[in-house]
């Protein structure tokens, strides 16, 4: 899906997206972050920083100016423990004094099938992750997060990556890398689970959501519509994979070659990493069978 052309906002400007909420994008673009990371700014004295973003002095500079005289940064929110999310909430935290919150350290919410498998397989993966993140308070499926004017509702989402957390707020939702508007989100195990990927969007399905802010990309006005889509763009790609299977066996990366045609050849990793993601996910269901110990290079058979 390619990106659309409207989202070009500042880099580093704090803009106002509605009353109690602001938005910076960190100068961090690429392949994968699109623009760069957004950063959300939530309420109007007890100021949240949702997603402080990656290492950077620039980053930094930008939220602290955000912060007027009347307001105070009083919780530093990490969604989730890659290196374009999490790394500046310890240097933040440390200046203004304000607790870092998280669901936990890089492996936490690890699927049991995942933590097997980090044992038994040699699957690769590992990509930007944030390995020193350790948040001052540990937060747990079903938890709020409160400051003078704002509430925040945790969601465990666990599929791009373990320990991923939706924010609720009212009805409208921090998504951050689980939907997005302007690509569908990577999978790539062991850190990403599709399993759980397709079982959170159901959760998030269960409510009638407003407005999504994700991690990257401009706010996604049709949550419904755009769940719907990424829900029937997984179960599309699995067919695909299936059509290659009949076919033959094949390695992720084989399929990949073969049905992500349009995919620049920079993101044909990417691609790979979410076919294998597809492939555990279709040997859980016994649908396929690797055809040797399982790594990012087995071949994999129809069952």
């Amino acid at each position: 899906m390619l990106p659309p052309d409207d989202f070009d906002p500042p880099v580093g400007t704090a803009i106002t997206l509605e009353p109690g909420l602001r938005r910076i994008v960190a100068d961090n673009p690429s392949p994968m972050t699109y623009r760069g990371t957004n950063t959300y700014l939530l309420g109007t004295s007890d100021i949240a920083v949702i997603d402080p973003g990656p290492a950077s002095d620039a980053h930094l500079n930008a939220i602290l100016k955000a912060i007027r005289p009347t307001q105070r940064i009083s919780h530093i929110i990490v969604t989730h423990t890659h290196l374009d999310h999490s790394p500046l909430a310890r240097q933040l935290s440390t200046l203004t004094g304000a607790p870092v919150f998280g669901f936990g350290n890089a492996t936490a919410g690890r699927s049991s099938v995942m933590k097997q498998l980090t044992l038994d397989a040699e699957l690769g993966g590992g990509e930007g992750i944030d390995t020193s993140f350790c948040p001052d308070r540990h937060l747990s499926d079903g938890d709020t997060v409160s400051g003078d004017t704002w509430q925040l509702d945790v969601l465990h989402t666990p599929g791009h990556i373990g320990n991923h957390i939706c924010l609720g707020w009212g009805n409208a939702c921090f998504t951050a890398d689980h939907v997005m508007g302007w690509a569908s989100s990577l999978v790539s195990p062991p850190d990403g689970d599709l399993t759980d990927f397709m079982t959170s969007c159901a959760r998030l399905q269960a409510q009638d959501w407003r407005i999504f802010y994700p991690g990257h990309g401009g706010p996604v006005n049709a949550p419904t519509a755009r769940l719907a889509w990424l829900v029937s763009h997984r179960k599309t790609r699995e067919a695909e994979i299936l059509a290659v299977l009949d076919a033959g066996p094949a390695t992720a990366r084989e399929i990949a070659q073969k049905i992500y045609t349009d995919t620049p050849a920079a993101l044909l990793g990417a691609a790979t990493r979410n076919v294998l993601a597809h492939l555990i996910d279709l040997t859980g269901k016994s649908i396929v069978v690797p055809l040797d110990d399982l790594s990012q290079s087995t071949r994999f058979s129809l069952k």
